[in-house]
């Protein structure tokens, strides 16, 4: 019997120590909660980075949840919720204006693209800008980037988005594409996946690419508590240093193997379609090869903001953007 129990207890010792050993890894993760905008094949450098497991590499267990709108990413991170924040950087200008002094502070930037599209009832191979005059369009919630950058275009184009097109923002975000396929409007902004689930279902069809007829915009950054930076620099900077790390991943990689990559974190969407949607982000140069916020992109932030007659006094890019994380991930 002994003979019998003595090689049992070696393999639940050793069980147990292998168990322990685990426990004792996980721990040693920093946790970290990052509240991002929303969960979208446009941020496919920092879905690159959890499922090739960067952050773990840097030191950092991170949860990821989806905020479903930048006022509400703002909130969590405001409230401690949330440590880090992803979302467009309006969002921080609009705390800091309110005089919080204890503001977000953007140390990264992602995307250098819009990520949104425009979408028609039928195929418009010669698309102009000018087709939207007298159409209704269901767009974007005020003041936020989508509907911001929207506007921009229009007025690029000569066009007065009060005057000279129906803009219908009484639509929750992500639900817009539903609501296309059953209301009566001509045109909808949408981001991806929707845009092309649109197209497949055969209810829409992309006219045109807000990010190329925009130009390079500060679209989606990150950002924490000016107290948490000034906490936290290490748990900053390896987190910045994963999401370069993302950025060297999809900059190197194809539509196909990216897609491969991240597909855990798009469940419901087959890898041939996140393909699709990656090849078309691509294209346009949608990512940053590093996460450094310039200077010259912030105040195109803030002119966007004040043509769209939401920021009446400047505020300072120092206060706002800290690129020191940025610069030192990019030299590695």
């Amino acid at each position: 019997m002994r003979k019998f129990l003595a090689p049992v207890l070696l393999v639940f010792t050793a069980a147990a120590l292998l168990a322990g050993c685990k426990k004792n890894t996980e721990s040693s993760l920093t946790p970290v909660t990052l509240n991002e905008v929303a969960h979208s094949i446009f941020y496919a450098p920092q879905y690159a980075a959890i499922e090739l497991g960067y952050f773990e590499e840097e030191g950092i267990d991170l949860t990821l949840v989806n905020g479903a709108g930048a006022d509400k990413v703002m909130t969590a991170l405001v409230s401690g919720d949330a440590d880090i924040g992803f979302m467009g950087s309006e969002a921080s200008i609009y705390t800091y204006i309110q005089g919080d002094d204890d503001y977000a502070v953007n140390f990264a930037q992602l995307t250098q693209r819009a990520g949104n599209f425009l979408v028609g009832r039928t195929p418009e191979a010669d698309f102009k800008w000018e087709n939207l005059i007298g159409k209704k369009v269901l767009g974007g919630r005020a003041g936020g980037m989508p509907q911001m950058v929207f506007e921009y275009i229009l007025k690029k184009n000569g066009i007065d988005p009060t005057k000279d097109l129906s803009i219908d923002q009484s639509i929750s975000f992500g639900l817009t594409a539903a609501a296309f396929t059953s209301n009566d409007s001509d045109y909808t902004v949408e981001f991806e996946p929707f845009a092309t689930a649109l197209e497949q279902e055969g209810n829409g069809y992309v006219v045109a690419s807000l990010g190329k007829d925009s130009g390079y915009v500060p679209y989606t950054a990150y950002s924490a508590k000016k107290s948490y930076l000034e906490k936290h620099p290490e748990i900053i900077r390896k987190f910045t240093n994963a999401i370069q790390k993302g950025l060297d991943y999809v900059n190197t990689h194809s539509a196909e193997e990216i897609a491969e990559t991240i597909s855990p974190q798009f469940k419901e969407t087959d890898t041939e379609k996140i393909a699709i949607i990656v090849d078309r982000y691509k294209e346009q140069d949608t990512w940053k090869e590093n996460t450094v916020f310039e200077k010259e992109s912030f105040e195109l932030l803030e002119n966007i903001l004040e043509e769209a007659g939401e920021l009446d006094t400047r505020v300072p890019y120092e206060d706002l953007v800290n690129t020191k994380f940025a610069k030192a991930a990019a030299e590695k």
